[in-house]
């Protein structure tokens, strides 16, 4: 679900909560290592997506964070925040070309660029799919 979190509405972060979960605590996130990636720069979108990153003419980046249940990543347009919410259940990545990850929910889609030499984009990828894995509920196969 892609919604716009500028403005600090009750409804929106109900709906948030609902489905990735609250917030870590500060333990948690000491404990983690951290649940935040850096600064990732986006290569392509969906069309709902493109449709509000080209209002601007700013280079299109984004952020992803963790929450028990899935992930967000944010990004800007104009001055408006918006956010992907995606429960693990839902979150497909994919590393696609040599160079680019790919995150996928639904028919939402954000491509972004992760360079041989980025390091810390690799490493929190891995960190969200090894937390998908240990946190999905058990399917009927696994009975």
């Amino acid at each position: 679900m892609l919604l716009n979190v500028s403005y600090n509405n009750p409804e929106v972060i109900r709906k948030i909560n609902t489905e990735v979960g609250k917030p870590f605590t500060l333990r948690e996130r000491i404990k983690m290592k951290g649940i935040g990636s850096s600064k990732l720069f986006i290569n392509s979108t969906s069309i709902e997506i493109h449709n509000l990153l080209i209002l601007d003419s700013y280079v299109n980046t984004c952020n992803i964070e963790m929450r028990p249940n899935g992930i967000i990543v944010g990004f800007r347009s104009l001055l408006e925040s918006y956010a992907l919410i995606i429960p693990y259940y839902k979150l497909r990545i994919y590393k696609g070309q040599a160079e680019e990850y790919s995150i996928y929910r639904d028919q939402y889609f954000i491509k972004i660029r992760a360079r041989a030499n980025d390091k810390a984009t690799h490493k929190f990828i891995k960190k969200i799919m090894d937390f998908k894995a240990e946190n999905l509920p058990l399917g009927p196969e696994d009975l």
